[in-house]
């Protein structure tokens, strides 16, 4: 049976080594990550650092995507080139973040759903025209005391299959994110609760809106301890809980799970992906789609300035492999200590 153009790219976003760098933070969000390294948050600085990035030697090498921000998608690189063309010289898929941020829900301000379809399938009409060739859209699922819902769950889900609809129907790959929240101080057993019911859901609401799971990928959270918990479970654990949850809910068409990071540090984002990588063959491909675990070291050997820019780009390059490694479980304490004393 022929591939569809949807397919291969979504195939090609998880290919063997490597995975999706997320730089889409929006203006207020990348204003947090600047104001730590005293960096003024101005559109050239902006600009600046993500044509630091995205021109690091061998970026192709590991990273298959790069969800970019609306402004960014727009901007060129230092010498006059879009960013998208930038990236596709590299060997990198454009994408685009789409959704709008979130609200408190109707009813239960406490949880939160997720805005951004009024006008979508214009938009990506026009974003497909500025070279995006993947989507993403983020859910935000909150663990608390009689929290999540199921009505939040159920309304994410289907605001997440609208939107990947709608992504398919313009030849744009859909990220589905439906992301379980680890800020509570709930323990791995709650995690691994409500992403199975948060997951089982999500492809329900799917399978109703007619979505092609060939042509897509997920973007979900790994199981863990809530960052409160005052037992953290074990990177085994982690690994182990996190697959049993997967095959219990994804289904094997699906080309590729590519977790986000969600607040853990780098090296423990990597350890995690590689603890599960080495287990043993998959029914989909595990990859990454990080944004602050690929870049917080690299933005702390910037610190805003021009003569950093080698440093910072041999800095994010090096995490970059060591993630690469831990698709296909190579990565180790060793390596991870060999590039923190560089």
């Amino acid at each position: 049976m022929k591939q569809t153009d949807m397919q291969k790219i979504a195939q090609a976003l998880v290919a063997p080594k490597k995975g999706i760098l997320a730089a889409d933070e929006s203006t207020g969000t990348i204003a947090k990550r600047f104001n730590v390294i005293k960096v003024e948050n101005t559109e050239e600085n902006r600009r600046n650092y993500r044509d630091l990035l995205f021109t690091t030697k061998g970026f192709g090498d590991y990273i298959s995507g790069v969800i970019l921000y609306d402004e960014t998608l727009r901007q060129k690189g230092r010498d006059g080139t879009p960013f998208a063309k930038v990236l596709q010289k590299a060997g990198s898929i454009p994408g685009i973040k789409v959704d709008a941020g979130t609200v408190a829900m109707t009813g239960a301000p406490e949880e939160k759903v997720t805005q951004g379809l009024d006008g979508l399938r214009e938009r990506l009409k026009e974003y497909y025209g500025l070279g995006a060739r993947f989507a993403k859209w983020r859910a935000v699922i909150t663990i608390g005391d009689g929290l999540p819902t199921l009505a939040n769950i159920q309304e994410n889900a289907r605001l997440l299959a609208n939107y990947a609809a709608l992504c398919q129907e313009q030849n744009i790959v859909p990220i589905v994110e439906p992301e379980v929240l680890m800020d509570a101080d709930n323990t791995i057993e709650r995690c691994m609760a409500v992403t199975t019911m948060t997951l089982h859901e999500v492809f329900d609401a799917l399978y109703d809106h007619c979505v092609v799971l060939e042509e897509m990928l997920l973007k979900p959270n790994m199981v863990v301890s809530g960052k409160k918990c005052k037992k953290q479970a074990s990177v085994e654990d982690t690994a182990a809980m996190t697959l049993e949850c997967l095959r219990r809910t994804v289904p094997a068409a699906v080309p590729g799970i590519v977790f986000l990071s969600g607040g853990q540090s780098s090296a423990k984002a990597t350890a995690h992906l590689n603890a599960m990588n080495a287990s043993g063959p998959l029914p989909w491909q595990l990859s990454f789609s990080y944004g602050r675990a690929l870049q917080e070291e690299a933005l702390a050997a910037w610190r805003g300035q021009d003569k950093n820019v080698a440093a910072a780009q041999k800095v994010f390059y090096g995490r970059a492999k060591l993630n690469g490694l831990a698709r296909s479980g190579k990565y180790s304490d060793k390596l991870e200590k060999e590039f923190a004393s560089v």
